[in-house]
């Protein structure tokens, strides 16, 4: 596939994760088009550096076929927590192959299998979907982000305490989104990766002592590592008490705090030919009051 002067239409392009691709894409000679929800959210989707912006539901098949219009690829990520996910996965391959799309890269989580987790599981019909499709497709499984960090960063700066709803005592693996969005765009723009799942963490599975550990080497002062009781934490965090973000943090958090969340930088580290961004770094960057994380 030509790196330059390919059409490739960015999912959430409006959004803080599908936002770091855009760039990584116009950076290698592709044309952006941005789709979004709504007209509100043009601006963004320019910002982020598309070139085109398609308004449209993951949830109507006709809408979708209009955005792919002229597309060569598409990077797909999906709602977080949305209840019918998996519906507007299939929804996407199936509109794709009726444009004549050639190439999907998605971006997946990282342990699929996880039927405990709702949002976990419902990836796995998509990536079925994808798999059993005729595109061409690169299944992309990253870890937990370093930019969830940056909401907690300056309450944990101001308190001295970094509290999350599971033990502290979870190793838990971590990643730069924006190494994710170099790789999807590498997915895109070049065939080194077709026909791959690759699993996307960062070097280093923490646990919260050592995640406050490092906050204090950077911060000058000692962050205490916390636990925090799960509905204490959502009602704080504003999340609603009905429906599927709550529900769905519960099981994530239910997890974690029995298992775990580990992962491996091998992967992530032979793609980008260098080592992944490190937690200390990005906690470096919010230190230095970096307003794009």
């Amino acid at each position: 596939m030509s790196k330059t002067g390919t059409r490739i239409l960015a999912v959430g392009a409006a959004g803080k994760f599908a936002g770091l691709v855009v760039p990584e894409l116009v950076k290698r000679g592709a044309i952006v088009r941005g789709l979004t929800t709504t007209a509100d959210h043009e601006e963004e989707v320019k910002n982020n550096g598309a070139q085109e912006v398609a308004i449209g539901d993951l949830s109507d098949k006709d809408g979708l076929w209009a955005a792919l219009d002229g597309v060569d690829s598409i990077f797909y990520i999906s709602p977080v927590f949305a209840a019918d996910q998996a519906e507007m996965g299939r929804n996407m391959v199936e509109a794709a192959q009726g444009a004549d799309v050639r190439r999907i890269v998605f971006s997946s989580v990282i342990h699929p299998i996880l039927t405990a987790i709702d949002n976990h599981a419902a990836k796995a019909p998509i990536e079925e979907a994808i798999v059993g499709s005729d595109l061409e497709y690169t299944i992309l499984h990253p870890t937990l982000f370093y930019e969830n960090y940056a909401t907690v960063w300056p309450q944990v700066a101001k308190t001295g305490v970094f509290a999350e709803p599971y033990s502290a005592d979870s190793r838990i693996g971590r990643v730069d989104y924006r190494d994710v969005a170099e790789v999807a765009a590498i997915a895109l723009t070049e065939d080194r990766l077709l026909y791959g799942t690759f699993e996307l963490c960062a070097e280093g599975n923490y646990d919260r002592h050592e995640v406050a550990a490092i906050m204090s080497d950077v911060l000058g002062r000692e962050i205490r590592a916390e636990r925090v009781p799960f509905e204490d934490w959502a009602e704080k965090a504003g999340i609603p008490k009905e429906g599927p973000v709550r529900s769905g943090l519960k099981q994530m958090y239910a997890w974690y705090d029995t298992h775990g969340f580990v992962g491996n930088a091998l992967t992530l580290r032979a793609i980008l030919g260098c080592e992944p961004r490190t937690l200390r770094a990005y906690f470096e960057e919010l230190s230095a009051g970096d307003r794009s994380l």
